[in-house]
């Protein structure tokens, strides 16, 4: 057996969305905060995404998760967050994935019934708290970066749809939401062929005339979340189907999605802090969201949220290159 790269990783899932946990063979990334080695890593690693991600190791709808040392000293992990689609600033599911691999694997001080670990993220601290019994991890709360809506009520004109009403909001990314009987589509899976194109469509159109840009994260100019809201949801329960460059849907219910969701409603007085909000992704799962706390982001309103996720230990392995391999960085098919 002959290898070039040789990569440790432990598999999860959360709530249904996978997360390849990097454990080894990464090294350490150059930059003086978690955001840099994410822009260091898009500029100068991204083959280490490709060949992760893509198939024949990975899939369509892929996301993983490097750990890092931390760079500020009140963290106890740094982590570059990878997906298909690129480098994220913070991923929710992927958040609960690498406290779950953390706690039940022993590298973090495990404490029962809560393992509280700090974890620094492109985005900012993130706070996990685990719930643990029996040195298993039950379920995860992250407490996420500061959440904000960036636009309500907009307009934009996508050849094919016509005028589509969204909104803007900032979860740890940026999500574009959309109800989905304005562009005339079904909460149905059998559907999301039609949905995942008005989706892309609607990403070219805000990115090539309205993109979003975050004022504190260099390299957060981009919206690649459609977020479609189904017919019935509120402020209470809501449903929905993510719709992910370059052409996939989230199988959980986002964390960082239902951030920026909460956010969007807080923003129009129908979500009160402390209450109990339920995301519920397009496969039926389910996050528990709630707002903590009201703050600012650059002198705009924003708030803290929390979400509460389970996620489940699936393999662990080493990713190997041979020299021959024809495809060193995957396909997409």
């Amino acid at each position: 057996m002959r290898s070039t790269r040789v990569i440790s990783a432990v598999d999860s899932h959360t709530e249904g969305m996978p997360t390849r946990v990097v454990t080894g063979g990464v090294g350490v990334i150059p930059g003086a905060t978690m955001n840099e080695k994410r822009l260091h890593f898009m500029a100068h690693l991204d083959e280490l995404r490709l060949f992760l991600m893509n198939e024949p190791r990975g899939h369509a709808a892929m996301s993983g998760a490097i750990l890092q040392p931390p760079t500020r000293p009140d963290c106890d992990w740094g982590v570059v967050y990878i997906e298909v689609s690129g480098c994220l600033p913070m991923c929710g599911h992927g958040t609960i994935g690498v406290a779950t691999v953390l706690v039940e694997t022993g590298m973090v001080a495990v404490a029962e019934p809560v393992t509280e670990i700090r974890l620094d993220t492109p985005a900012g601290l993130v706070v996990a708290r685990v719930d643990v019994r029996d040195g298993r991890a039950e379920s995860v709360t992250i407490e996420n970066v500061p959440s904000y809506a960036d636009a309500l009520d907009r307009t934009i004109q996508v050849p094919g749809y016509g005028t589509v009403p969204y909104s803007m909001a900032f979860g740890g990314n940026f999500y574009a939401m959309v109800d989905l009987d304005d562009v005339g589509l079904p909460f149905d899976r059998t559907r999301q062929q039609d949905i995942l194109q008005a989706g892309l469509a609607i990403m070219r159109e805000i990115n090539e005339h309205a993109a979003p840009r975050h004022p504190l994260i260099d390299g957060l100019d981009h919206c690649h979340h459609v977020e479609f809201i189904a017919p019935g949801s509120d402020a209470r329960h809501s449903r929905h189907a993510m719709a992910i460059h370059p052409g996939w849907f989230d199988r959980s219910p986002c964390g960082t999605g239902t951030s920026a969701r909460m956010a969007e409603l807080h923003a129009r007085g129908e979500l009160p802090l402390d209450t109990d909000f339920v995301n519920e992704s397009f496969i039926g799962s389910r996050f528990i969201g709630r707002l903590v706390a009201e703050t600012e982001v650059d002198g705009r309103p924003a708030v803290v949220p929390t979400i509460t996720g389970r996620a489940w230990v699936t393999g662990m392995g080493q990713y190997l290159l041979d020299p021959s391999d024809p495809f060193p960085t995957g396909f997409r098919f």
